[in-house]
């Protein structure tokens, strides 16, 4: 009874975790010949931290991630358009943290090694598999060299580029983009705000995004995250295929050279970054099946998302979770996979589609129709009630509804462990 996992990212690595918290072996197979903190800043909803916190991992995730005290949304002129608390601000029983993806995924690599053994190999990749005699086998290729491995089922966690998937869905073809580039970097400055602050500014066509990862220093300076978004036509002659280029300031400054606001000087926190990166903003098209037999996708190899609502790692992280549970109510066979599915794929798809449609941010592009950023009372360009009923439409969506939270049971409750 082994499950073999495809991908050591952070769905994969929370999977082996969670199989090995309910007493069943597996294998994790990873590409890359060395894991290393690659990355920027993100921020996991409380939903996902329950998991991390069950998981055992509390003091791990506090000594690398800054608890979110707020998010704030504000025009493109820098005005104040709505700010709610967040995590145990907000009232709920776990925090938000905002973290480095890389710091996260070695986290839960380390816990992974620790707990499980040797069980990671990399510089081996997944390529297909074949089911047959009540398990898969596995095709992975190690220095050229393909072998045949054998387990009972197979998760895809191989990411936005999965094998698995296009094995799935060979005519599927590349990510969709739909016209926006982020640039992305840190730089040490003075956290503003709160301190501990997710601040967004402008509007569907072009935003910044920022938040410390780290808590300051004895300088009194942190590590802050940070996103400039802009969008171009679809069919604009921009390289969208290559995922880690270094970004040129000329490419975006200029369109936020004016945003020298009160509460943060933007475009000083840009050029003190160390190094910028240029991404295109892509996402995949929702999928009717995840579970092919005893193979199943996980994580973005399942529903690559808009970097929006702070929710892709969340999702990955729940998928693996649920999946869990599902192998012990099913066993470690396709009915788990099914009912995984079941369960993941509707909300996860949803998301998928909110995001599309800007999710939580869509408040500041009601804003920028209404008044093109400039105003004097927000309350009389947007309501209150009408800009929490918008916060709310996406929590309910994304699994993180405070009192629906609060008040679930355990994914995995205490029993099913072994």
């Amino acid at each position: 009874m082994t499950v073999i996992i495809a991908g050591a990212g952070i769905g994969g690595l929370t999977a082996a975790l969670t199989c090995h918290e309910l007493g069943i072996p597996v294998k994790v197979y990873e590409q890359v010949s060395k894991i290393t903190p690659l990355g920027v800043g993100i921020n996991l909803q409380p939903h996902a931290v329950r998991e991390i916190f069950e998981m055992g991992l509390a003091a791990e995730i506090e000594a690398i991630g800054v608890r979110t005290k707020e998010v704030a949304y504000f025009s493109k002129k820098g005005l104040p358009i709505h700010a709610e608390a967040r995590g145990v601000w907000a009232g709920y029983k776990w925090p938000q943290y905002s973290i480095h993806r890389g710091e996260l995924q070695m986290m839960l690599l380390a816990a992974v090694r620790a707990r499980l053994g040797d069980v990671v190999e990399t510089g081996a990749a997944v390529l297909s598999f074949t089911e047959g005699a009540g398990g898969v086998t596995v095709q992975v290729e190690r220095a050229g060299e393909v072998t045949a491995e054998r387990g009972d089922v197979l998760i895809g966690a191989d990411g936005l580029h999965s094998k698995i998937r296009a094995g799935f869905y060979p005519e599927e073809g590349a990510p969709i983009w739909a016209g926006a580039v982020l640039w992305r970097g840190t730089t040490k400055a003075a956290p503003f705000l709160t301190g501990a602050s997710m601040a967004m500014a402008g509007h569907a066509r072009q935003k910044f995004v920022t938040y410390p990862i780290s808590a300051p220093d004895e300088n009194g300076e942190a590590m802050i995250n940070w996103i400039a978004e802009l969008w171009f036509e679809p069919d604009s002659k921009w390289n969208r295929e290559d995922y880690n280029r270094q970004g040129k300031l000329a490419d975006f400054l200029p369109a936020f050279e004016n945003w020298g606001f009160d509460w943060l000087d933007i475009p000083a926190l840009i050029r003190a970054a160390d190094k910028i990166y240029e991404f295109p903003m892509i996402d995949r098209n929702p999928l009717a099946r995840w579970s092919f037999g005893r193979a199943t996708l996980l994580g973005d190899a399942a529903h690559a998302m808009y970097p929006i609502g702070s929710n892709g790692a969340t999702q990955a992280i729940l998928d693996a979770r649920v999946l869990g549970r599902c192998f012990v109510e099913h066993g470690v066979n396709g009915a788990a996979l099914e009912a995984y599915d079941a369960e993941r794929r509707p909300k996860c798809n949803a998301v998928v589609l909110a995001n599309r449609g800007n999710g939580p941010d869509q408040v500041m592009q009601v804003v920028e129709d209404r008044t093109g950023g400039a105003f004097d009372n927000i309350d009389d360009v947007l309501s209150e009630v009408e800009r929490l009923e918008m916060a709310k439409a996406y929590k309910r969506i994304a699994g993180f509804d405070m009192d629906v939270l609060n008040d679930a049971p355990s994914i995995i409750s205490t029993d099913m462990k072994k």
